[in-house]
């Protein structure tokens, strides 16, 4: 049955800033890191400390980048969470970080304690797979996973409680993406076809605003879980040419059937493909 997920103890009525590490400075990254700013400064009205925010990403600026992604042509070259840091700090008087390299395992021994909250926006299932290993050690501090993933005329966002040492086993713990359909990090299905190189490919792979519209509704969610401390719904998926957004509730009876159902997807797969 449907209930509510109350804001962990530890993010309540914070003095300090919460952390927040965003993975991907692409098209939802990008999109999502943007959208931050505003979050940050409801907070605050809230009585809130706000948020510290990094960005991460590897990645160069191309030419192809510049049609649906928030860059110019003087960017290109450079990378792609400098770019963005830099353009919120100057607009917003902030000082958010940007770390040009790609997320590895080792990348959180060099954070500054870890986050709070991890927005990751990657491509790959090999990338969900090392960030879903990352944030399950035993040792690891991240309260929240948000992962945003789309094609191109539909997308996800999901909001879970990585299994570690700040979130323990139990039945309302949330549930990770990877948890409930653990082939968005599989092998089993290789990787999607590589970045497009062409303007031309890059419209026609993805239909403009997909990524804004899954940007701001999941940290709409995200608003209304650090104002009110509680929401129904920890999910949504979206789809652009009906229009039409579904949410996932929170429902520990859900996520057993879709775990059940997943995992016996992969099972099938993984035979059909032996």
């Amino acid at each position: 049955m449907p209930s509510e997920h109350i804001l962990c103890d530890s993010l309540r009525g914070r003095h300090h800033a919460t952390k927040v590490l965003v993975i991907g400075a692409g098209g939802n990254g990008s999109a999502t890191f943007l959208q931050l700013p505003y979050l940050h400064q409801a907070l605050r009205v809230w009585g809130h400390a706000g948020l510290h925010v990094e960005l991460a990403d590897g990645d160069l600026v191309s030419e192809t980048n510049c049609v649906r992604q928030p860059f110019a042509a003087s960017d290109v070259g450079v990378n792609k969470a400098t770019v963005l840091v830099n353009r919120v700090n100057l607009f917003w008087g902030l000082d958010w970080h940007a770390s040009p390299h790609h997320f590895r395992n080792t990348s959180l021994k060099d954070y500054n304690g870890s986050p709070d909250v991890v927005i990751s926006c990657v491509d790959t299932r090999a990338a969900r797979a090392t960030i879903a290993d990352v944030l399950t050690t035993s040792r690891n501090g991240v309260a929240y996973w948000l992962d945003l993933g789309n094609n191109a005329a539909s997308g996800q966002y999901i909001l879970g409680q990585p299994l570690n040492d700040r979130n323990r086993r139990k039945r309302s713990r949330l549930r990770t993406v990877v948890e409930l359909y653990p082939e968005i990090a599989s092998s089993w299905f290789g990787e999607d076809a590589l970045p497009s190189c062409s303007a031309v490919e890059a419209i026609q792979r993805q239909e403009p605003y997909i990524n804004q519209v899954l940007a701001t509704s999941a940290l709409s969610m995200m608003a209304r879980l650090f104002r009110y401390g509680k929401i129904g719904h920890h999910g949504a998926f979206y789809n652009a040419e009906s229009g039409r957004m579904h949410s996932m509730p929170v429902d520990p009876e859900l996520w057993k059937s879709t775990q059940r159902r997943s995992r016996g997807f992969l099972k099938k797969s993984q035979l059909q493909t032996a």
